[in-house]
């Protein structure tokens, strides 16, 4: 068995888990990090012993997103390689990611996503390729850089919640709690956060009372069903919609500030003028001065 810096995997009575393991970056997805979620999913997959995988991040939270820091060259690499300036280029980078990331989707055996803490931008992107989401009650689930540094690069959200709710989240980068997040479809339900980790074993324990076979006829054709609507399609239209999004003068400007100033002050600028940057699922959405909402026993008063 591989072994790994960024994640930790781990077999027991027929379940894989893996653990983004990055909790002083909130598990922020560096190409690296992918790479090994990669390797240990196809390893989950291959091996007989398991029956399903769940994905979870260790520390605060799920996972923050992509990791925005500047990369470097690795020590005596001499090739020419993509710079990520052209269009292309931009694409490339964005559908190496996604390959990763998709191996949930394409491996045969089920997985769940068990979402804590926040679960924003390329978060989304990962937990919404698994099979089936579960998320903490007090969960903040969003794409908040939609709002200045492109598109969603992996569009699984119109077949979660729909195009309504996807389009109020997505043009907004607002979002939402788990369990709003489960009113609407984008997880399949939501538990107390002290409840959630029973609630993800317990359904790997039922998964792994059933064939590994059959799981995987039945996932597939559900897959299939998804890709008959265009699922797969779309990703990759997703890639190069997301690399149009960055030719926007918004994006270069965040990522000019992001040069100058670091990840922080970028994220800050951003999200200012948004309050809170929640959405609410039901009731009016009233806000203060400030961009925060109300509390609805004020809105019912």
């Amino acid at each position: 068995m591989a072994s790994f810096e960024h994640i930790i995997y781990e077999v027991e009575a027929g379940k894989a888990r893996v653990t983004l393991n990055r909790p002083e970056r909130r598990n922020a997805m560096s190409g690296a990090l992918l790479e090994e979620l990669r390797d240990a999913l196809w390893e989950a997959d291959d091996d007989t012993s398991v029956h399903c995988v769940i994905l979870r991040g260790a520390g605060s939270g799920f996972c923050a997103g992509y990791d925005l820091t500047p990369g470097r060259r690795r020590p005596g690499d001499d090739v020419p390689r993509r710079t990520g300036r052209s269009f292309d280029d931009d694409t490339w980078g964005i559908e190496r990611m996604q390959r990763c990331m998709r191996t949930l989707a394409e491996m045969h055996k089920p997985s769940i996503a068990q979402i804590h803490g926040h679960c924003l931008a390329g978060g989304t992107d990962l937990a919404l390729y698994c099979d089936m989401l579960i998320a903490a009650d007090n969960a903040i689930i969003g794409f908040p850089a939609t709002r200045s540094m492109g598109a969603a690069p992996n569009q699984m959200w119109l077949y979660h919640c729909g195009p309504q709710w996807a389009k109020r989240l997505l043009l907004t980068g607002d979002t939402v709690s788990g369990q709003d997040a489960a009113r609407i479809g984008l997880v399949m339900k939501s538990v107390p956060d002290d409840l959630l980790e029973a609630e993800v074993e317990g359904l790997a324990d039922r998964l792994a009372l059933v064939d590994t076979d059959l799981l995987s006829a039945n996932k597939r054709i559900i897959n299939l069903g998804m890709e008959l609507m265009g699922a797969q399609t779309l990703q990759r239209l997703a890639a190069e919609n997301d690399a149009r999004a960055h030719t926007a003068q918004a994006v270069r400007d965040s990522f000019k500030t992001i040069a100058e100033h670091g990840v922080r002050e970028a994220v800050a600028q951003r999200d200012a003028p948004f309050g809170d940057g929640r959405a609410r699922v039901a009731g009016p959405e009233l806000r203060d001065s400030e961009g925060r909402l109300l509390p609805n026993e004020v809105v019912d008063e």
